[in-house]
C-alpha cells in the first residue's frame, strides 16, 4: 500500500538527519529534494558562508585598529574577490560532503519537488507519485517580502546576494533589525559600505533582551552605522541611482537615499507550494506549520521540523526536531519533546550576543522567583588587554539553592563562552558546583565567576552536617 514507511520533504539539517535515524530504527525511507543544489539554508545560505565573512570583517577590523595595540599596520583593506573565493571554497567543501552523505546513505534520494495530492500521496515534479505512510516536512524558510508600499516593486538584495559580493558597494539601506539584519550590516559597514539601518522595533535584535541589544546598537553606530529603531516604514522607490526610504522618526519624516536596498525584514515558512491546506494541515498566519511536542501536525501522521515549523530558526534545534520526529513516528518509547527552557541562541555581531536557558522576562512571566548578577567587561584584565571593553555576563539562578537557570553573555567572544553553561544547565548544577571548578587566570572565561560568587553571597548555604563525636 505504501512505497515507504517515512518520506521526508527537505534535505536540510533537519531532513538529512531525521532520515538517517528513521533508517537506524529499520523504516524504509525517501528524502525528497528539488533544490538546484544539495545541502540546506545553513551550509549554502546561512551559517556557514556568513560566518565565513563576519570572521574576515573581525580580522579586517582588528588589522584596522593597529595603532591601539602599538602596531604599525600601514593599511588594511578587504580583496572583495580573493575573499569570495575563499568563502566559495569552504563552503563548496561542506556542501560537497553533505550531497555525498545524502547520496550514500542507505535511504532512497529523490531529486524533485513535492506536493501534496492527498493525506499520503506526494506529487513529484518528475511526474512521478509517492505513497508513504508517515512524513516530515523540513522545507525551511525563504525571504519574506512585508506589504512596504514599493518594496515588492524594488530590486532589492536578499541574504543571499549579500553573502555572494565580489565587490564592496558603495553605500546600502539595511531594512531590519534582527539578527541576519545585524551581522550583515556590520559586515557591510566593516568592508567600507556606508550603511543605515532602518529598524521597525524599539531596538535591534528584539528577541534578546534590552540590555544586551543596547550593547550591540552600541557597537554598530560606533562602527559608523548610520541607525534608526522605533520606525515607521512609509514607502520606497527607485532609479538608475539607487533606491530612496521614506521612514517616519520621532515624529519626523526622513528620506535615505543608497546605492543598493538590503531587505533583511525576516523570512517565512517555504510550504506554500505544499497543498497544505488542501489536506487539512493547520498553519498560522506566517504559513508555519502548527506542531505539537512530538512535531505532528493536525494530521499526526504528518510531522514538521526547522525552519517551516519553529518556534525558532536554529539549525542545532531543527536538528532535534527531525530527530525526535523520527524516533516518535517509529513508536520509539521514551521519547522527549525539545526542551525550550534550555535554549541557546548566539548572534555573531561583534560584540557577540549569546544566551541560554530562562531569562528575566522569562522567570517573571511565569511568576518564578529568581536572582540575578552581572559583571561588565570593561572591568575585566583580559577582556582590557584585548581592547574587548563592550558589554556584561549575566547570571540568573533559582534563589533558594542557587541552581542555574539561565545566562546571557554580550561581548568578545560570547558564542564560546555561553557553553560554559550549557553542560551545567542540563544538569540542573548550581552556582556552587561551578564555583568548585578551576577557572584559569587570565582568561575571558574568568568573567563568569564574578556573577556566579556575587550570587553564591546572597544564597544561604545548606549548613554540614559533621558527625557526632564520640
Amino acid at each position: 500500500m505504501f512505497d515507504y514507511d517515512f518520506a521526508v520533504i527537505g534535505g536540510g539539517s533537519a531532513g538529512y538527519n531525521a532520515a538517517r535515524v528513521a533508517c537506524a530504527l529499520g523504516k524504509k525511507v525517501a528524502v525528497i529534494d528539488g533544490a538546484k543544489q544539495l545541502g540546506g539554508l545553513c551550509i549554502l545560505r546561512g551559517c556557514m558562508p556568513s560566518k565565513t565573512l563576519l570572521y574576515m570583517a573581525e580580522v579586517l577590523h582588528l588589522a584596522q585598529k593597529g595603532k591601539t595595540f602599538g602596531l604599525k599596520i600601514p593599511s588594511a583593506r578587504p580583496d572583495m574577490k580573493a575573499i569570495h573565493a575563499r568563502k566559495k571554497k569552504i563552503i563548496r567543501e561542506f556542501a560537497d560532503y553533505r550531497a555525498d552523505a545524502l547520496k550514500s546513505a542507505p535511504f532512497d534520494l529523490i531529486r524533485a519537488f513535492a506536493r501534496f495530492e492527498d493525506a499520503h500521496t506526494l506529487a513529484l515534479s518528475t511526474g512521478h507519485r509517492l505513497r508513504a505512510k508517515k512524513f516530515l516536512i523540513a522545507t525551511g524558510s525563504q525571504v519574506s517580502v512585508p506589504p512596504i508600499a514599493g518594496l515588492a516593486e524594488t530590486k532589492f538584495w536578499t541574504s543571499d546576494d549579500v553573502l555572494e559580493l565580489d565587490f564592496v558597494p558603495r553605500s546600502v539601506v539595511v531594512l531590519g533589525g534582527g539578527i541576519v539584519a545585524c551581522e550583515l550590516a556590520q559586515f557591510l559597514r566593516r568592508i567600507g559600505s556606508q550603511v543605515t539601518l532602518i529598524q521597525r522595533s524599539a531596538h535591534v535584535l528584539r528577541d534578546h533582551s534590552p540590555d544586551a541589544a543596547a550593547v550591540v546598537q552600541q557597537a554598530l553606530v560606533d562602527d559608523g552605522i548610520e541607525l534608526f529603531t522605533n520606525t515607521k516604514l512609509e514607502g520606497i522607490t527607485h532609479d538608475r541611482h539607487g533606491v530612496c526610504v521614506t521612514f517616519v522618526h520621532r515624529k519626523k519624516r526622513l528620506r535615505r537615499r543608497a546605492a543598493h536596498l538590503f531587505n533583511a525584514l525576516g523570512r517565512q515558512p517555504n510550504t506554500a507550494a505544499l497543498n497544505l491546506a488542501g489536506i487539512g494541515v493547520s498553519t498560522r498566519p506566517n504559513e508555519q506549520i502548527v506542531t505539537n511536542r512530538w512535531q505532528q501536525s493536525s494530521l499526526p501522521h504528518i510531522y514538521a521540523a526547522g525552519d517551516c515549523a519553529g518556534p525558532v530558526e536554529i539549525v542545532h534545534i531543527a536538528i532535534q526536531q527531525g530527530e525526535l520526529a523520527a524516533r516518535h513516528a517509529a513508536g520509539v518509547e521514551a521519547v522527549r519533546p525539545v526542551n525550550f527552557d534550555h535554549l541557546l541562541s548566539v548572534v555573531f555581531t561583534d560584540p557577540q550576543l549569546a544566551s541560554i536557558g530562562l531569562l528575566e522576562h522569562d522567570l517573571t512571566a511565569r511568576d518564578l522567583p529568581f536572582v540575578v548578577a552581572s559583571y561588565p567587561f570593561n572591568d575585566h584584565g583580559k577582556s582590557i588587554l584585548m581592547d574587548a571593553n563592550y558589554g556584561f555576563v549575566k547570571v540568573v539562578a533559582e534563589p533558594n539553592r542557587g541552581r542555574i537557570l539561565g545566562a546571557e553573555i554580550v561581548g568578545k567572544d560570547a558564542g564560546e563562552l555561553i557553553h560554559a553553561f550549557s553542560g551545567p544547565l542540563a544538569m540542573r548544577a548550581t552556582v556552587f558546583d561551578l564555583l568548585k571548578a578551576p577557572w584559569y587566570h587570565p582568561t575571558l572565561a574568568e568573567i563568569i565567576t564574578y556573577p556566579l560568587e556575587e550570587i553564591a553571597e546572597k544564597i544561604p548555604r545548606p549548613r554540614t552536617r559533621h558527625a557526632k563525636r564520640k
